[in-house]
């Protein structure tokens, strides 16, 4: 597959706004190299979507393409936030709008890359954020454990039969009820419509999934071998163990049991492999239901024309 330039799928902008590229499917898929190569025709930069790339020094595991692997494209919204640091869906909705609007302000295209389903669907699409009140929810919890979830369960009823039909556990309960008395609306009017905010392509890869899972195989041995354990290792003085998410990240959770000498190394990887391809499987079903990505196979010949033509 060429990733030379070809001087003819320059965008013509002609007055309109670039679309937003979103490059989505299971880990291992080869997405990365894909928008690179969309990039390089395009003269695009890269949006990252995969919420564990956001953490410094998660390299590794994380298949964190090296910045001397970047061809000198540059790649948004990697490494701001240290292991002990947090953010939400709705913080990287704002950070990705803010990075997609800069980019294309600078006459060139932004490419949305990773497998984060819900951080995909907060940067292409038109999703509402409700905001919270930590005394609203610390009352609602309360209450909560004092009532009981089927008396939480009628009082969302009355505000919002639809959360209350779909919601099953307490924590849930609290948020549609903490949403409903901070903004009057109820909770389900704010889950998100299939609308892009802005014009946007979403290209899919997926293949074989026998290929699949010995792509994920080599791919977990391979981090292993580059100092996976090392990398774990180097983190927990940063405080990786008390992040609230960094330290959840497959293969990362996986390898702090070794430290601890729970598990062994040939454990810890047999496990990564299999959460992996449990992942992937995940990805694939988000994505699958999504009936405007465009999918395309990882292993056909010219992908990146391939892909070139659905953008153009």
């Amino acid at each position: 597959m060429s990733a030379t330039p070809a001087a003819a799928s320059e965008p013509e902008t002609s007055g309109h706004e670039l679309p937003l590229v979103a490059i989505v499917g299971p880990t291992g898929s080869g997405k990365s190299e894909l928008a690179l190569q969309l990039a390089e025709r395009f003269n695009g930069e890269a949006v990252n979507a995969d919420s564990m790339q956001f953490y410094r020094g998660m390299d590794i595991g994380t298949a964190k393409l090296p910045v001397a692997e970047r061809r000198g494209i540059p790649h948004h919204l990697m490494d701001f936030l240290t292991v002990r640091e947090d953010t939400t869906v709705a913080a990287f909705q704002q950070l990705a709008r803010t990075a997609i609007a800069d980019i294309r302000a600078r006459g060139k295209m932004p490419i949305l890359v990773g497998g984060s389903g819900l951080y995909v669907r907060a940067a292409v699409d038109v999703l509402e954020f409700p905001g919270t009140d930590p005394s609203v929810r610390a009352t609602l919890e309360a209450e909560l454990e004092r009532e009981g979830l089927s008396a939480m369960l009628a009082r969302l009823a009355e505000v919002d039969p639809v959360s209350a039909a779909r919601i099953n556990d307490g924590k849930r309960v609290v948020r549609a009820l903490e949403v409903h008395a901070l903004t009057g609306r109820p909770f389900s009017s704010f889950m998100p419509l299939r609308e892009y905010a802005s014009p946007t392509v979403q290209i899919g890869l997926n293949g074989d999934r026998g290929e699949l899972h010995e792509r994920l195989a080599t791919r977990v041995h391979t981090m292993v071998a580059e100092g996976l354990a090392d990398e774990v290792a180097a983190l927990m003085p940063q405080g990786l163990r008390e992040g609230r998410t960094a330290h959840k990240a497959l293969g990362y959770q996986q390898f702090l049991r070794v430290i601890d000498g729970e598990s062994t190394v040939a454990q810890a990887s047999e496990e990564t492999i299999v959460a992996t391809r449990q992942f992937a499987r995940r990805q694939l079903t988000w994505f699958r239901a999504d009936p405007r990505v465009q999918w395309l196979d990882w292993s056909q010949p010219r992908l990146g024309s391939a892909a070139a033509a659905l953008v153009a």
